[in-house]
């Protein structure tokens, strides 16, 4: 099925979504046109990762529509979804590399396992993947010989190794020094406009997703309250934008988790139970 080239990649529409009795996605709506690269920013707990599996099928939202490139994904059979994650990438949080298979192989193995290439194809292809993410001379190491940033190089050359309409990134530059995390977020630019993909990424680090990004939501009870640039982030007074960007302990978004007053327990009031939150 063919669609308008300037019809959005993704569309969620009034989005409602959780575990068991716990809400996380409650009425989101987020549309995203291709080429962008959008970043989700929110605290933990806001439903950010459950988005991600969303899109990619994984989880059904109990309202509302996600539909990627016009198809309903909640509504897909099996081999209709499963044709659809082939033209989608991840970049999970730690890089997931098959401990056991060399570099080569690990990017080798999703045309092994979903094409027919001949060998000499496959090699050729690897090989251009890896020189993409700056790794060609490190095809023949193992996981366990490299640094964690060529480590989640590697995973992120496996990732576009079937040239995806729609990469996801979980939180690409957790664990990752300076220099490492700046290596992936200029990677995650360059390959999504050099391969024309649309990017949607999952972080808390807002250094590199302001350099990188086209867009950010930041997500908050289970709503997307802000749809920002980088610009206007940087140039905001928005006290809500500033708790995010600056990294304050209070604000919108409080520091105390609801309680009776302090004096009034202290002085023999009953200590609730509740249960975790964030």
């Amino acid at each position: 099925m063919s669609h308008p080239v300037d019809a959005p990649l993704i569309e969620l529409k009034n989005v409602r979504f959780g575990y068991g009795e716990r809400v996380v996605l409650d009425g989101l709506d987020l549309t995203v046109p291709r080429g962008q690269i959008l970043a989700v920013m929110g605290g933990s707990g806001n439903g950010k990762t459950s988005l991600l599996g969303l899109l990619g099928g994984r989880n059904i939202a109990w309202s509302g529509s996600v539909r990627v490139e016009g198809q309903d994904v909640g509504g897909l059979d099996g081999s209709s979804l499963y044709a659809l994650r082939r033209r989608m990438g991840m970049l999970f949080q730690f890089g997931a590399l098959f401990t056991d298979l060399s570099v080569f192989d690990n990017i080798a193995f999703p045309y092994r396992e979903q094409t027919n290439l001949p060998e000499t194809v496959i090699r050729d292809l690897v090989l251009m993947k890896l020189e993409a993410v700056g790794l060609r001379g490190a095809a023949a190491s193992m996981p366990s010989q490299l640094s964690g940033g060529m480590a989640r190089r590697v995973a992120l050359a496996r990732a576009i190794a079937l040239d995806p309409m729609l990469m996801l990134y979980d939180e690409p530059f957790t664990g990752l020094d300076p220099i490492s995390a700046g290596i992936i977020g200029r990677l995650i630019r360059r390959l999504n406009d050099a391969f024309g993909m649309t990017s949607l990424i999952v972080t808390h680090d807002v250094n590199e997703t302001l350099r990188i990004a086209d867009r950010i939501v930041l997500v908050s009870d289970g709503r997307i309250v802000r749809d920002i640039t980088p610009q206007e982030v940087r140039a905001s007074d928005d006290l809500f934008i500033r708790q995010f960007a600056d990294g304050l302990p209070d604000g919108p978004v409080p520091f105390h988790y609801p309680a009776p007053a302090y004096a009034q327990q202290l002085l023999g009031g009953a200590v609730g139970g509740g249960g975790a939150h964030g």
